[in-house]
């Protein structure tokens, strides 16, 4: 089957890749060329824009930083539906984003004939290298199911959550507990190497107890060696997602104080001057490192 992809970054990239190596045909665009050259290299038709994804694919996956960048790449100018030719007959949206503007995306790809999956994943790059993500799935049971072949290449399971928006609501309960959670590992790194403790050893110590989790493993390591490179999560991409659940949240009256107290976090770390915005949520620990070393010093935090 020819496949579309659009968005190769992070996660997008090898996620193409695996469509390619499960023998699909691959039609790909990218905003930037290198890693479209990449994917081209092995074999993908590397398209001229989103709309020539349309006129060749049966059926396309998005992957990219916001619903923002969705709705543009769909529905802007050279975008998706902007073909003359509309082939596809389903989209998965693996993007996370708004539970509200995938139910548009929906109702508009409806109306031209294509059922519009909102499909967000888990499991990071590793899982998206060796095609085990997990994907929340929002749609009609025929969208998700016409979208078979570019899910079976990608993902490990699939889970079918409900009526559009729910796979974005899903993902958003997900990073709710990753938000709070990679943040208790870096706060944890830090006093235990102020405690005197080898923080090497703390995963692999904590490991098959219950503070044990999948961040904590992949995470843990690489705070303690502040191993930031290369980068498995963007600090800024966490911190987009928590305000989500924050706004979310205040749309449906929930009390979400953790993650409230997190969204303080995620917005000191993008603010922080020795840490990028845009890298590896390891760097989280940079935070808690350096108030550490400016009370010793007598600073202030």
């Amino acid at each position: 089957m020819k496949i579309g992809f659009v968005g190769l970054g992070d996660m997008g990239l090898p996620m193409a890749q695996c469509l390619l190596a499960a023998g699909h045909d691959v039609v790909a665009w990218n905003r930037s060329p290198t890693p479209l050259a990449t994917l081209a290299a092995r074999g993908a038709i590397a398209a001229a824009s989103p709309a020539e994804v349309m006129e060749k694919a049966a059926i396309i996956g998005i992957c990219v930083s916001s619903h923002d960048v969705v709705e543009t790449i769909a529905f802007g100018a050279d975008g998706l539906f902007s073909a003359p030719t509309i082939k596809a007959r389903a989209v998965a949206d693996f993007s996370t984003g708004a539970a509200d503007a995938s139910r548009t995306f929906a109702e508009r790809a409806a109306k031209l004939g294509v059922a519009w999956v909102d499909a967000p994943v888990s499991g990071g790059v590793e899982a998206a290298q060796k095609g085990e993500l997990i994907v929340f799935a929002g749609g009609t049971a025929e969208g998700i199911n016409a979208l078979g072949p570019l899910l079976d290449a990608v993902s490990a399971r699939v889970t079918h959550m409900g009526a559009s928006g729910s796979g974005q609501i899903t993902k958003i309960c997900n990073q709710m507990i990753v938000a709070a959670n990679v943040i208790a590992i870096a706060e944890t790194t830090a006093f235990a190497r102020k405690a005197g403790v080898d923080v090497a050893a703390l995963a692999p110590a904590l490991a098959g107890g219950f503070a044990d989790s999948a961040p904590l493993r992949i995470f843990g390591p690489r705070m303690a060696t502040q191993t930031f490179t290369p980068r498995l999560g963007a600090i800024e991409l966490m911190r987009k997602d928590v305000g989500l659940a924050h706004s979310l949240a205040a749309e449906l009256g929930a009390d979400v104080p953790l993650t409230d107290a997190a969204r303080v976090v995620y917005d000191r770390a993008g603010e922080h001057l020795s840490v990028s915005p845009e890298a590896d949520l390891s760097a989280l620990v940079c935070l808690y490192e350096d108030a550490i070393a400016h009370s010793d010093e007598g600073e202030p935090k």
